[in-house]
């Protein structure tokens, strides 16, 4: 196995994109979370999506901390580097995520069940009455325009990079915006009256969020007990595996080929075979793998 110092300088550049948009989406989101709690006042929409919100910091925080663990080298006591930080982010924002879903859907259907009207009362301002609503719903649309920004910066990186960590954010950050403006529809409908609309909303949003901690739950399980490469997003072999597979059953044919996958990179294992005199993985040939960096390791097993 070869010792990597810093990433692939292949992936260098966007990497270094991922690292400076991460700033901005923590920054962002720190506004984003101010805002709404100064004016979310009683309404179950508002304290969901904030609740959202303030969960949407885990993931960057992951990443920054993430990629410079994956820069590490091996050590003594860490033979195999740092690759799995990366897993190891996505399954600690795939647990928060889908726990305080939970959490919040619980709290919404109990409203919902009780029938609690929520009021939203007014304040005075230069002689005037001026309902609250308008600050929340002020704020709602403020909490839109950043996650829909950032998360469609995220989605190409995410692509080129192989990278769960940063595709689950840009996900996140999807639900975020679909967060504002069903909160934004919710303390409207309060608004005009209907008593249920705060409620409503808030489950809908906290059902959002369960669906996506459970995806990504699940890819995060998988990658950690060595499952195969998957594409983004999706349970089935990525193309790169397939094409590495392939390559190895054809130079090996009477062997068996297992792959799993650790962070963005990908490591196989001939069974059956002993490597030929001279084997360099950089150099072994390997028909329709797109990106050569990905794969970390072939081990053999005779």
């Amino acid at each position: 196995m070869s010792e990597k110092k810093g990433h692939p300088k292949e992936i260098r550049a966007d990497i270094a994109a991922v690292q400076r948009l991460e700033y901005w989406n923590i920054a962002w989101t720190i506004s984003i979370v101010a805002a709404m709690g100064l004016a979310m006042g009683g309404s179950q929409a508002m304290k969901t999506a904030w609740v959202e919100d303030t969960l949407g910091l885990v993931p960057p925080i992951a990443i920054l901390v993430a990629l410079r663990y994956e820069a590490r080298a091996s050590n003594r006591r860490y033979h195999y580097g740092f690759d799995r930080v990366n897993g190891l982010g996505f399954l600690i924002a795939a647990v928060a995520l889908a726990a305080v879903g939970l959490v919040l859907l619980k709290n919404a259907v109990g409203t919902l069940i009780t029938a609690d009207h929520v009021t939203i009362g007014s304040t005075r301002i230069w002689g005037h009455d001026v309902w609250l609503g308008w600050f929340m719903l002020a704020a709602q649309a403020y909490a839109t325009i950043p996650p829909l920004i950032i998360g469609r910066k995220e989605l190409p990186l995410a692509r080129r990079l192989r990278d769960k960590l940063v595709h689950t954010d840009a996900l996140m950050n999807k639900a975020n915006w679909q967060t504002g403006v069903a909160g934004f529809l919710g303390v409207a409908g309060l608004g005009l009256g209907f008593w249920w609309a705060d409620s409503a909303a808030a489950a809908l949003i906290s059902l959002s969020i369960i669906l996506d901690g459970w995806k990504a739950l699940r890819v995060a399980t998988s990658e950690l007990v060595d499952g195969i490469p998957c594409e983004l997003g999706e349970s089935r072999l990525s193309d790169d595996a397939n094409a590495v597979a392939r390559a190895l059953r054809k130079a090996f044919p009477k062997s068996r080929v297992l792959m799993r996958e650790t962070g963005r990179y990908m490591r196989a294992e001939v069974v059956g075979a002993s490597p030929p005199k001279g084997f360099d993985v950089m150099t072994f040939e390997i028909p329709g793998l797109e990106d050569r960096w990905r794969l970390d390791s072939v081990a053999f097993r005779p």
